[in-house]
């Protein structure tokens, strides 16, 4: 262990095991390698994302944290900020990304985007419409993925 980013991944999962009991958000590495973490957010009490489990993949690189993992969704979502593939299109993943943020603070993040989304900088530009222009549309559609989430044991 004398990566800086291996001391910094150990000292994030410290922090997730001791911090995270009840924020609706756990993250663990994924089998042998600290460099990739399977991480769920629960969906939000009292909105559209309720009783949703979702799955997502970390992946870093030795130059963490001076640069952001590469963090997709694994469930298939339906919302403004993501991608198809899963992947999420934040600020704080790519431009405004700094190394005081953590494993917890990432998912924290993304936890609140996904009620809060942005929608003038969309990557589903269909939900993002949708969100708009006939929220009510949106809101079932969401709850869609809510109830699949819910099978999806990969």
């Amino acid at each position: 262990m004398n990566s800086n980013a291996e001391r910094r991944l150990l000292k994030d999962l410290k922090k997730m095991e001791a911090e995270n009991e009840n924020s609706g958000i756990t993250a663990t590495p994924d089998d042998d390698s600290l460099f990739r973490w399977r991480a769920v957010i629960f969906g939000p009490e009292d909105t559209e994302w309720e009783g949703g489990v979702f799955r997502l993949v970390l992946e870093f690189t030795d130059e963490y944290p001076n640069k952001a993992p590469k963090v997709k969704f694994l469930t298939k979502m339906y919302h403004p900020n993501i991608y198809n593939d899963g992947s999420i299109c934040l600020d704080i993943l790519s431009s405004m990304w700094s190394p005081v943020y953590d494993i917890s603070s990432i998912l924290t993040s993304i936890q609140s985007l996904l009620c809060d989304p942005n929608t003038k900088s969309p990557a589903n530009n269909e939900a993002a419409e949708l969100f708009s222009k006939n929220y009510k549309e949106y809101v079932q559609r969401v709850k869609e993925v809510v109830e699949a989430s819910l099978l999806d044991d990969e």
